[in-house]
């Protein structure tokens, strides 16, 4: 707010209030490194995590689309990248969007089999922002490096509960978003290694080292940078918080539900701990949805960017879930300020719905 406020110059200009707005950006982009131990000068500040992506991948291709024109990714990504591939499809781009297993995650033998002369990237999310499942991410990236392939990774869902080096993984790019760790909205960063080529998408400045123009959101970068702060400082403590409301909701919906009434989809052990995707095969995702939120509970059909079509899951149809576990499934999460006792309501609130339903039916 002080920079929001208060501080007015452009970064980009040269007298005495944009070199202070410099300072201020430069200050903040040394912050954000420290946190995700990478050089200052391997971030590029977006708008946020889909501006990311986009820049990664079509940045990276139209770099080298001289050496070929394939791309891997999964069935599974967020749209932010799915569109964007099918976008590249529409160039002449030729892309394999590898399936997952029944929780989510890619095989790595299948990753190997798609492998060609002239694949130039691969493009798979660290974790999975609709039921948590964590890719292999380490050896995809060594795997990509054996092959002299540029590897890409949306962690916007992984930033904050998992521990990220981008210097110690083996990934080229990796895309970060701010309010996904209580920063502000709208603004977000791609990590790019040294050495890696990217083409700029957007023209008309020579910001972020001539990879993004545009004039820099102060006040955004500096909430990212305090966000990231506070969330480092906190890691430790927020993942046992996110782990033990985790472990209540499953337990109280068993009291209240019956285990024999809901279904767990995701990996049970590499996942998210602030992410429950939970199918309740007796009602369907929206009778459920409006209910909830009839009771002032917010939860999701999918990720927020598709929550209000409700239209069924491509990530759960990718993990071949059964067509009542389709249309029944709802995605819980919960963050800073979530407490024992809102998971205790939600679990209560449940019950009672499903026990209303049951008894109309």
């Amino acid at each position: 707010m002080k920079v929001m406020t208060g501080q007015y110059g452009n970064a980009s200009s040269i007298h005495a209030f944009g070199r202070e707005a410099k300072r201020t950006v430069s200050g903040a982009r040394d912050v954000i490194a420290a946190s995700l131990d990478c050089f200052p000068d391997e971030l590029v500040f977006t708008g946020g995590g889909t501006e990311s992506d986009n820049l990664a991948i079509f940045g990276a291709v139209s770099a080298r689309k001289e050496r070929g024109r394939h791309i891997i990714t999964t069935s599974i990504e967020h749209h932010a990248v799915l569109h964007t591939c099918q976008e590249l499809e529409r160039q002449g781009y030729d892309v394999t969007y590898l399936p997952v297993d029944e929780y989510g995650r890619i095989r790595l033998e299948e990753l190997k089999d798609a492998i060609r002369p002239d694949t130039v990237l691969i493009t798979m999310m660290y974790a999975n922002n609709e039921v948590g499942t964590i890719q292999p991410i380490r050896e995809i990236g060594e795997l990509a490096r054996q092959h002299d392939i540029l590897f890409h990774t949306d962690a916007v869902q992984a930033l904050g509960t998992q521990e990220i080096s981008c210097k110690e993984l083996p990934v080229d790019m990796i895309s970060f978003s701010a309010h996904k760790i209580n920063g502000p909205q709208g603004v977000g960063a791609l990590y790019v290694r040294r050495g890696i080529v990217l083409e700029a998408r957007s023209h008309g400045g020579l910001q972020e080292r001539q990879r993004r123009a545009g004039t820099e959101n102060i006040a955004g970068i500096t909430g990212f940078a305090e966000a990231l702060k506070i969330s480092g400082e906190q890691a430790e403590a927020r993942r046992e918080h996110d782990l033990a409301l985790r472990s209540l909701l499953l337990e109280q919906l068993e009291q209240h539900v019956g285990s024999e009434h809901f279904h767990v989809n995701g990996h049970p052990e590499f996942t998210l701990p602030n992410i429950l995707n939970i199918s309740f095969p007796e009602v369907s995702t929206e009778t459920m949805l409006m209910n909830l939120d009839m009771e002032g509970i917010a939860v999701a059909s999918g990720s927020a960017c598709t929550s209000g079509s409700l239209e069924v899951s491509h990530v759960l149809k990718a993990m071949k879930l059964s067509e009542t576990f389709l249309h029944s499934a709802i995605r819980f999460s919960w963050g800073l300020g979530n407490t024992t006792e809102e998971i205790m309501i939600t679990a209560e609130k449940i019950g009672t719905i499903l026990g209303r339903l049951r008894n109309r039916a």
